[in-house]
């Protein structure tokens, strides 16, 4: 179980995750991180948080997100929120910078969990090109964190 001071890496984007609050310490009310994505040339699939209201401020460097089919990049000090439910995903687009950034999932729920379990996947060379895990360990993760974390495609 996550809790403040914790850190995860995933070695096939490169991105270091240090969690700041978890659902544990703030009554479900809140997960915080602070997150380090170097520029990967991967992009992570887009997908939902049903439940949660998902959302990131920009320390240095830049992101890019594509939330419900519009981009939008974000540059340092600026945020955006992400409402439940909004198909989305992000990547670094700055070559020469790594971006440094302040997340957060409003409620918790489970989302710390998800990220130590994908992240461990990662870690165990366990994702495909795209980033996805097997079908079979896919069955396995879909139900336990449906309603923290869905992929738009396949639905």
């Amino acid at each position: 179980m996550a809790k403040a001071g914790d850190e995860i890496f995933n070695p096939r984007t490169g991105q270091r995750v240090i969690f700041l609050q978890t659902g544990a310490e703030t009554n479900g009310e809140l997960l915080c991180s602070e997150s380090y994505y170097p520029f990967a040339g991967a992009v992570e699939p887009e997908h939902v948080h049903p439940l949660q209201e998902s959302g990131a401020e920009v320390i240095s460097g830049s992101l890019c997100f594509r939330v419900d089919g519009e981009e939008r990049q974000l540059r340092v000090g600026e945020s955006i929120t992400i409402p439940a439910n909004t198909p989305h995903f992000f990547w670094n687009d700055a070559q020469e910078e790594e971006a440094h950034f302040i997340g957060w999932f409003r409620p918790a729920l489970e989302i710390d969990r998800f990220f130590e379990s994908f992240f461990g996947l990662a870690q165990d060379g366990k994702l495909n090109e795209k980033g996805l895990p097997s079908m079979l360990q896919l069955a396995v993760m879909v139900p336990h964190f449906g309603d923290e974390i869905r992929l738009t495609s396949p639905p």
